[in-house]
């Protein structure tokens, strides 16, 4: 620690860092950590582990044989069934204790592989995982994006980002990876320290009409039917969001990996972000990461 800012991670001192990178579906961004890890020349960060909460439907156990690692599988759905629950949510108190109790198992089944730090890389659960040790969270939102009242604006589960931005008229979309910070009820997820940000990546509204989407938005039920909307605002949404997985993703989150496992981010008691350059302590908004490999630092007023 030095100015009274303690680094995110401080990489042991006489081996690698080792990484836990948790995974719901397709797994392509734990793919693309795990390549850009084992480029690095020397060694910077070993995966211990794929965690993953649908071992019957995500690629967990497909990459884990491909790249030699151990696998740790908690089915959330098959857990909440077993008690007796027909959706997996957090909205209710019996949810959110069940959760919790969830979280216990993931815990005792991940410590065998020791991990300093998490990736959830396309992690759907919310979990207090993040109580334990730090947790990086891969986000398909630009969360530097504003209210007038000063809260995040492009937060939310499913496609709810994508759609606030395509709603809101906004040109451009981008990802951004945060630490992730534990839950209370299930509103405030997205609220941990934007440690990178992508370049924008245009939105495509695949020729239909800003005000037909906000008559559908409209005209949607107050709740999320099980299987989503149907309708076209979310159709393009999730059009976009694979886009933004391409594009945004994929550019964002494996620089960040590394950066936080080499110790160039810290926090301050306040939790104010910094970037470490030399023996110097940078406050900074965040980081912009580029497909060319580039980093923009977007720096930040220690007075404001």
């Amino acid at each position: 620690m030095k100015d009274g800012i303690k680094p995110l991670f401080q990489p042991p001192a006489a081996r690698c860092a080792r990484v836990a990178i948790l995974m719901s579906g397709s797994g392509s961004n734990a793919e693309r950590v795990i390549e850009r890890l084992r480029a690095c020349q020397p060694a910077l960060c070993d995966v211990a582990a794929l965690v993953t909460d649908a071992p019957e439907t995500s690629r967990a156990r497909e990459l884990g044989q491909h790249y030699g690692i151990p696998v740790v599988e908690h089915d959330i759905r098959r857990f909440y069934a077993d008690h007796g629950e027909t959706r997996v949510s957090i909205a209710t108190p019996r949810g959110r204790d069940l959760r919790e109790r969830w979280t216990d198992g993931l815990r005792q089944r991940l410590a065998p592989h020791a991990p300093d730090f998490a990736v959830f890389a396309g992690f759907v659960p919310l979990t207090n995982l993040t109580n334990d040790l730090l947790c990086l969270n891969v986000h398909p939102g630009d969360l530097t994006e504003r209210q007038e009242d000063g809260r995040r604006f492009l937060v939310g589960l499913h496609t709810v980002p994508i759609e606030r931005a395509i709603l809101a008229g906004l040109e451009s979309l981008r990802s951004s990876v945060i630490q992730a910070l534990p839950y209370a009820g299930g509103d405030d997820m997205d609220n941990g320290p934007i440690l990178g940000i992508s370049a924008p990546v245009p939105v495509d509204l695949h020729g239909v009409s800003l005000e037909t989407l906000q008559q559908q938005a409209g005209a949607r039920p107050e709740r999320r039917p099980k299987g989503g909307f149907g309708d076209d605002l979310e159709r393009i949404a999730k059009a976009n969001q694979e886009n933004l997985k391409v594009h945004g993703d994929w550019v964002v989150l494996p620089p960040v990996v590394i950066d936080v496992a080499t110790g160039r981010f810290g926090t301050d008691a306040a939790g104010a972000l910094y970037v470490a350059s030399g023996r110097t302590w940078h406050p900074i908004e965040t980081v912009v990461y580029s497909p060319d490999g580039t980093r923009e630092v977007l720096f930040r007023d220690p007075q404001a």
